[in-house]
């Protein structure tokens, strides 16, 4: 539920996100491994699942490896789906997800993740042995866990948090050409009770892009006054940025959320975004300032400067264009040409 299609508007919402991951935690369905396309627009991506022995659930999907226009390739869910960022991969907290990975390219590539539990074989690295040769298909299983108790009463962490996931092999041992070319994608491991949102972006500052891209043509994201947009942020390459969002503050937790009135985790609306980190948040569209054209960049300057900017675009409730954001959006598409 990322950028893919986020310039086509809001219209044809024929699928409830939320409805479908509340029964996900009701163990109804699996929860949602979104193709990268407008929140509520799509459905889930087919997957096998059953309970496994820790009482959790194994889900089984097929990802593919293709190559895209302009020297890019992307990870999808169906032959000819690939995209760049690759779809959004979510789990519970205790579920076990088995990707089927096809490598539909002639160059050699795998998946790699961060946040979770595997074996030496699902490493996606070279080091290991743990890669797609071109035309190979091959298996890799990540587990996740909740917060345990280990030895001696230490607590140790759960699985839940915004993570992602990328090539760790085209190119050099470290996946460096994959990375540049777009073999990357959000993970989000979910605790039970965490609030779900009505859309989700995937922002990834990948060098001096945006998602692959740069203004004016970096990704315009949108959203609806008063729903709750979630952005998973990632970085990859060799440059140090800040994600900045304007009008628009979360919280610097797990979440991005308060849990309650006392919380005194403070409220950012700036936060390092280095290679290979990730996090994610969620905010209410609008809330307190209304719709708009409202930007994000990075905030290092000479990078904002460069074409590390883009525009999260509110509508009014209604789905309809507010006053003035068209002509923000304009001014926009002339991004680099005032200087």
């Amino acid at each position: 539920m990322t950028d893919h299609h986020a310039q086509e508007g809001l219209s044809g919402r024929n699928f409830s996100r939320r409805t479908m991951l509340t029964a996900a935690a009701m163990g109804a369905v699996a929860p949602v491994v979104a193709p990268a396309v407008v929140a509520g627009a799509a459905p889930a991506a087919s997957a096998k699942a059953r309970d496994d022995s820790s009482g959790g659930t194994l889900r089984r999907i097929t990802m593919y490896a293709e190559e895209l226009p302009g020297g890019l390739i992307g990870y999808g869910l169906a032959p000819g789906g690939a995209t760049v960022p690759g779809p959004i991969l979510e789990i519970w907290e205790g579920d076990t997800l088995e990707i089927e990975l096809i490598n539909n390219t002639d160059r050699q590539l795998s998946i790699h993740p961060h946040g979770v539990d595997y074996s030496v074989d699902s490493d996606g690295s070279p080091l290991n042995d743990s890669f797609n040769r071109p035309g190979e298909r091959r298996f890799y299983t990540w587990r996740t866990r909740a917060p345990f108790q280990a030895k001696g009463g230490t607590w140790m962490p759960g699985s839940a948090g915004y993570w992602h996931y990328h090539d760790h092999a085209m190119g050099t041992p470290h996946g460096t050409e994959g990375l540049r070319k777009g073999l990357y994608g959000a993970l989000i491991v979910r605790r039970q009770g965490d609030v779900l949102p009505d859309r989700q972006h995937t922002v990834v500052f990948n060098d001096m892009s945006i998602n692959n891209k740069i203004a004016p043509n970096a990704p315009m994201f949108e959203a609806r006054l008063g729903e709750r947009v979630e952005f998973i942020a990632i970085g990859h390459g060799d440059q140090f940025h800040t994600f900045h969002i304007h009008a628009h503050r979360w919280v610097d937790n797990r979440t991005g959320m308060l849990t309650g009135p006392d919380d005194p985790t403070p409220s950012i609306d700036n936060k390092d975004l280095n290679p290979g980190c990730s996090f994610g948040f969620q905010l209410i569209a609008g809330e307190g300032v209304g719709p708009g054209a409202w930007m994000y960049h990075c905030h290092v300057q000479f990078h904002s400067d460069q074409g590390m900017a883009g525009i999260f675009l509110v509508r009014n409730e209604d789905g309809s264009m507010p006053p003035g954001a068209q002509e923000a959006i304009d001014r926009h598409h002339g991004h680099g040409t005032d200087h």
